[in-house]
């Protein structure tokens, strides 16, 4: 991969630059930050330095609070400030049990800005966020579901599309910026899933976004404390490699999750099919076999980031990880987005001449 980077030499300035800071604008504003860029919300991987490591380079870095107990949190918070004094922001999963702790540790920290991810919030949810003087982002897979979020009260929207890492939902991100962004124009409206170059990030931003949202580009940062093996993992594979988890029988759901394949993926579709066949001679009940498919993957994301074990571990990743050729550190993978949206929108600009 071409590694550019803003040379001290260039004009800070340009008119490709104005018009990119024109664009994002409001979501600088909004987050505070140089860029509108943040940094998604991956549990194991979005931890302090990773988070730092984002918004001291101009970014909005972002904590993955994932199944973390409050006490947990409020230490990973207070490490994260220590590493940075720019904005950072906390990812809090909506069916957390304790969700309403997790919230009242953001106040006491004063954290800036909560994303609230994992499924529709509850209205009371997004009142005590807001309440305790935070703002809040919702991720909003279709439009209705915008439109109720704001009414709920969420200061900003995330739509994220399939070719997201992780728990994805049915419609691409092309799609949703079509159908959201021209419309929601009240609230600032962040897109994710599959932006790994800069020339994506200015098309989204052209179409009405207020910024981005980025994960697995930032995996193999340098700053990541994701395993070797997890990154080179990433390194290797291509688009098409990221895929989501099969389904075998519609009696038995599964939760649609964006990895790259590997052994262990190959292995939980051989599990579905041997505990339905259990089910359908009698041998197991049906709740039972449900159970031990959810359980399959359960701690295979951390025996994969932190352990290494990328044969049984779960890979998440999205898309873009077809784009991700080398370990860079996090200023540079940002210097190189931004280069190449300046690039794409000085072009455009020549066009039009």
């Amino acid at each position: 991969m071409t590694k550019a980077a803003l040379s001290p030499q260039e004009p800070q300035f340009s008119p490709a630059r104005a018009e990119l800071d024109r664009l994002w604008a409001r979501g600088r504003a909004f987050l505070g930050t140089e860029f509108a860029i943040m940094g998604g919300g991956m549990t194991w991987v979005s931890e302090r330095s990773l988070v730092a490591a984002i918004s001291n380079a101009g970014g909005f870095g972002v904590i993955a609070c994932g199944a973390m107990e409050p006490d947990r949190l409020a230490e990973e918070i207070a490490a994260t400030a220590a590493l940075t004094g720019k904005p950072f922001g906390v990812n809090l999963i909506t069916m957390h049990p304790k969700l309403d702790m997790l919230i009242d540790v953001c106040a006491e920290a004063r954290v800036t800005h909560i994303v609230l991810a994992g499924g529709l919030p509850s209205s009371a949810a997004v009142r005590k966020i807001k309440d305790s003087g935070a703002k809040t982002l919702c991720f909003a897979p279709a439009l209705v579901l915008a439109r109720k979020l704001l009414r709920m009260g969420a200061d900003a929207l995330v739509i994220e599309g399939m070719e997201a890492g992780g728990h994805t939902g049915p419609v691409t991100t092309s799609v949703l910026a079509q159908e959201i962004l021209p419309v929601i124009t009240e609230a600032p409206v962040f897109v994710a899933g599959g932006i790994g170059r800069g020339e994506a990030m200015a098309s989204y931003l052209e179409l009405g976004a207020a910024g981005v949202q980025l994960g697995t580009r930032f995996v193999c940062a340098t700053e990541s404390i994701a395993h070797p093996r997890f990154k080179q993992a990433f390194i290797r594979a291509e688009a098409r490699d990221a895929v989501l988890s099969v389904q075998v029988d519609p009696r038995f759901p599964v939760i649609p999750v964006r990895a790259i394949a590997n052994p262990g993926t190959r292995r939980f579709v051989e599990i579905q099919r041997a505990l339905i066949a259990k089910v359908d001679q009698g041998l197991l009940d049906q709740k039972a076999a449900q159970l031990e498919i959810e359980h399959f993957w359960a701690g295979a994301l951390r025996r994969a980031v932190i352990d290494g074990d990328v044969e049984n571990g779960s890979l998440m990743a999205g898309q873009s990880v077809g784009m991700v050729r080398a370990e860079q550190p996090v200023a540079e993978i940002l210097a190189e987005l931004i280069a190449q949206a300046e690039e794409a929108l000085g072009r455009r600009r020549e066009a039009r001449r």
